[in-house]
């Protein structure tokens, strides 16, 4: 078996392939010495005779295309393609084929209308100092009674029926800084009294709390919730029905709980789960870079920088 029976046709083997023929070998054999038809050797003993860089891969673009379209009309294709026409308009007008036209606009990245409308900047509100408005919210959580089949495979001993528990969140509008707990359920009392906890929580850090934002869920629209909103000096402000983003803030931050804590471990049970939020707090207020904060921990919005310390004493 000849030695170049399977080697590659690399600018190397084209050369000697041209030069095997030009020794006086037959064009047949040397072509299947190589694994390459009469006609591919062929082709490289003429290359060969341009010289050494004519045996270089070439592309497969061809020298000449007397249907491809000019820049200039591709330009125009593009200018009315950002007025928002559709392809089949501009084919009629430009006097084009319509296949013609999808395959320049999707060259240009203009096939989507999507495309057209300008990347608007994220609009973030914020109020300009702490305490101004709180944002609250609950989410429910299902209980933990034990590590579950999930855990340990075994689904021999599953409780079915624990219940729910639900965890309270309080975020500040300009700071972020967060305040939550875990409590049996949403009704308005539980509403009220965590709502006593967290703004004096936050008046421990300084911070005088003014207004606060709630969905319209039946707790937060009681009348012994809007009596210890008086009662606290707060004014007392609601979502818009059906639009959740007027809380976003509650609402992502509830996103970045769920994530980061309630789901963040295989908890052994709702107490030990319960009991990790406090120090995921901590994390998150002191320790966690905020995007909206320009990468910096909510605290730094609440105390300066030199008394930071003092926060993790």
């Amino acid at each position: 078996m000849d030695i170049h029976k399977n080697a590659r046709t690399t600018p190397h083997s084209r050369a000697v392939i041209a030069w095997r023929v030009h020794s006086g070998e037959p064009v047949a054999t040397v072509a299947r010495a190589f694994g390459v038809c009469d006609r591919t050797a062929r082709k490289w003993v003429g290359r060969a005779a341009e010289g050494a860089l004519a045996l270089e891969d070439r592309s497969c673009r061809p020298h000449r295309s007397p249907r491809a379209i000019s820049t200039g009309l591709m330009v125009e294709l593009g200018r009315l393609r950002r007025l928002r026409w559709t392809g089949a308009q501009i084919a009629a007008v430009v006097g084009i084929s319509p296949a013609t036209v999808a395959r320049t606009l999707h060259q240009l990245g203009l096939a989507r209308l999507s495309a057209l409308a300008p990347t608007e900047p994220p609009r973030r509100y914020e109020w300009p100092r702490p305490g101004q408005l709180l944002h609250v919210d609950t989410k429910k959580l299902g209980r933990i009674a034990g590590t579950g089949h999930r855990i340990t495979g075994d689904r021999h001993h599953r409780a079915r029926g624990i219940g729910w528990e639900f965890v309270h969140v309080c975020i500040d509008d300009c700071s972020r800084l967060a305040y939550a707990e875990v409590l049996p359920d949403e009704r308005a009392t539980t509403v009220v009294t965590f709502l006593r906890r967290a703004v004096g929580w936050f008046r421990g850090r300084g911070i005088a709390v003014q207004r606060v934002l709630s969905d319209n869920g039946n707790g937060y629209r009681s009348k012994i919730f809007a009596a210890a909103c008086r009662a606290h000096g707060l004014a007392q402000r609601f979502t818009r029905p059906y639009t959740p983003r007027t809380n976003g803030k509650a609402e992502r931050f509830i996103q970045t709980l769920l994530r980061e804590w309630a789901y963040a471990a295989a908890y052994l049970s709702s107490a030990h789960r319960t009991a990790a939020l406090g120090r995921w707090l901590h994390y998150y207020n002191c320790h966690r870079q905020h995007s909206a904060l320009t990468g910096h921990p909510p605290i730094s919005r609440v105390v300066n920088q030199d008394d930071l310390l003092r926060v993790h004493s």
